[in-house]
């Protein structure tokens, strides 16, 4: 057991608890206190901690009792998406190290507030976006940096989940998702698609994203969905949900590229982030995992098939480090591993007092694109400018390592 740091974890919805139980406790760190507004979500966590072996933890409602211990080192914020910004900002107004779940902000003043925070405290504040460390992401990212796409020029991904029972059952078990898909038209989502791409192109670190477009499409899944599910009388089936079913975000970055974002959540389908990186040698494809390497890959132009799956050919080679240890040492957790990887970063950054690898210009860029989507949607697609959040830092900060 490692009683080096201490944690609190605040917020013990599906995501919280999860974690907890397949990343927090087995990691070793001590989990000296949990949070979150319902008392049988407090006392099963709880449970959980001293079934693992540890003493009980404090038990709060009010997050704001956890940070005032001393014998706290760091918080998990893995709160509903409108409470990461405002915990985590009073989080390091109380010296904490802090971790919050992934998720798109409500304002582009949070985004600016989280900035300002972590300037005028010097406390850290990591982004917790597991998708950062996928294997094929963190590789694709290791060829690009070793010149195997040549000049990137465009990235796709998205956000492709059917989320329908999960939205529509929110008011039962009690998920955010619910009013958010109700009341807000937005890219709600945009971080684990975007966070590898922002890695791969530089974002904050030599490059940035000036602008971008949103356009929405009608919102018809949730209403079939609750029809079929529930029935007409069930009062949600007719509520008029604003969120469309496919958002459609573009990106335009300082050094010409363009990035496609989809929001794809409400309509049946299989899972995907649609990870694409192409360049001027080469691409990725991630709905067929497939590498095409200009002058390698060209032989297969007549039997087209051959060229798909393909991309376990590439690990010997290039597989990133981080990914070739993890493998001898054994994957662990949920997600393909990614969740255990993240946060081994952020709580060896707390055990070290280091900078964290995904900071808060990093966390308000990517948070932005939720607001300025939103902005975009309501105004028929226009353009809208995306903040420079590092002030120009983003000229001279070094490159992302994880």
């Amino acid at each position: 057991m490692n009683d080096d740091i201490r944690i609190g974890i605040i917020g013990l919805g599906c995501r919280g608890m999860a974690l907890l139980g397949d990343v927090m406790l087995p990691q070793g760190v001590r989990v000296a206190a949990v949070c979150d507004m319902y008392e049988d979500r407090r006392d099963q966590a709880a449970d959980m901690v001293t079934g693992a072996g540890q003493a009980d933890p404090f038990r709060t409602a009010d997050y704001h009792e956890i940070l005032k211990r001393d014998d706290i080192d760091a918080v998990v914020v893995t709160a509903a998406w409108e409470a990461h910004i405002k915990v985590a900002c009073d989080a390091m107004q109380a010296g904490k190290y802090v971790g919050i779940e992934a998720g798109g902000a409500y304002s582009v003043e949070d985004c600016w507030k989280l900035v300002a925070v972590k300037e005028e405290t010097g406390s850290e504040c990591m982004l917790l976006e597991n998708c950062c460390y996928g294997r094929d992401e963190l590789m694709v990212m290791n060829m690009v940096r070793q010149g195997l796409f040549g000049e990137v020029v465009h990235c796709q991904g998205g956000y492709r989940h059917d989320l329908r029972a999960e939205v529509a059952g929110g008011r039962e078990n009690r998920h955010y998702r619910f009013m958010n898909y109700l009341d807000r038209n937005c890219e709600n989502y945009p971080t684990h698609e975007l966070g590898p791409i922002a890695n791969v192109l530089g974002i904050n670190r030599g490059n940035r994203m000036l602008s971008l477009t949103s356009t929405a499409s009608k919102a018809a899944g949730l209403h079939e969905y609750l029809l079929r599910e529930k029935g007409e009388d069930y009062d949600a089936t007719n509520m008029n949900f604003q969120q469309g079913d496919i958002v459609t975000t573009v990106i335009k970055c300082a050094h010409g590229e363009t990035i496609s974002l989809t929001l794809d959540t409400t309509l049946p389908r299989f899972y995907s982030r649609g990870f694409h990186v192409q360049g001027t040698k080469g691409m990725y494809m991630e709905d067929n995992r497939s590498i095409f390497i200009d002058g390698k890959d060209n032989s297969y132009d007549f039997k087209w098939k051959e060229q798909w799956n393909n991309v376990d050919r590439y690990y010997d080679e290039y597989d990133h480090p981080i990914w070739k240890e993890y493998i001898k040492e054994g994957i662990k957790g949920q997600h393909d591993g990614i969740d255990w990887l993240v946060f081994k970063a952020f709580f060896n950054a707390v055990r070290a007092k280091t900078s964290v690898p995904i900071d808060v210009y990093d966390a308000a860029a990517w948070m932005s694109i939720t607001p300025l989507s939103e902005q975009s949607i309501s105004t028929g697609s226009m353009p809208v400018a995306i903040p420079d959040f590092t002030n120009g830092a983003w000229m001279r900060r070094k490159q992302w390592e994880p």
